[in-house]
């Protein structure tokens, strides 16, 4: 008979990831924020198609989409971008090794990427946040 195992964590332990670091949860905001942009960049074209159905479809589609809850939609996709396209130069200077340097032979006593990886993560995540603000402020005042 199969013993049935606790789960103490509770849903904690489906949220928390357990002994996943940052770049598992860069890695899936990265997927969620592109998925996100991609879904903004469908609707802004089929929005902007409405033009082609004259003055008053073009207005009324304005007018509708001028509401408060598509801007605070309008502010998220903004900070979407901003954390999509800082993580991706992040990943690009990884990948190419400009940061972590190219991969050497492992030879005891062993150095981990980890310890020029995690500077240059949290640097670009400042980088982000500060976009982030800057385009929270923008929108503070458009919305005023």
């Amino acid at each position: 008979m199969q013993q049935r195992l606790k789960n103490r964590l509770g849903i904690m332990g489906w949220l928390g990831g357990g002994r996943y670091g940052m770049d598992r949860y860069a890695y899936a905001l990265h997927r969620i924020t592109g998925l996100g942009i991609l879904a903004y960049f469908i609707m802004h074209i089929i929005v902007t198609g409405q033009r082609t159905g004259g003055v008053e479809r073009w207005e009324s589609t304005m007018a509708f989409f001028g509401s408060t809850p598509f801007k605070i939609g309008e502010f998220l996709v903004v900070l979407a971008f901003a954390f999509h396209a800082v993580n991706g130069l992040r990943l690009i200077f990884v990948e190419l090794g400009w940061w972590i340097g190219k991969p050497g032979t492992p030879s005891f006593p062993y150095t981990y990427s980890t310890l020029r990886h995690r500077p240059l993560f949290i640097v670009f995540m400042v980088v982000a946040a500060v976009l982030m603000i800057i385009g929270g402020v923008d929108f503070y005042f458009v919305l005023k």
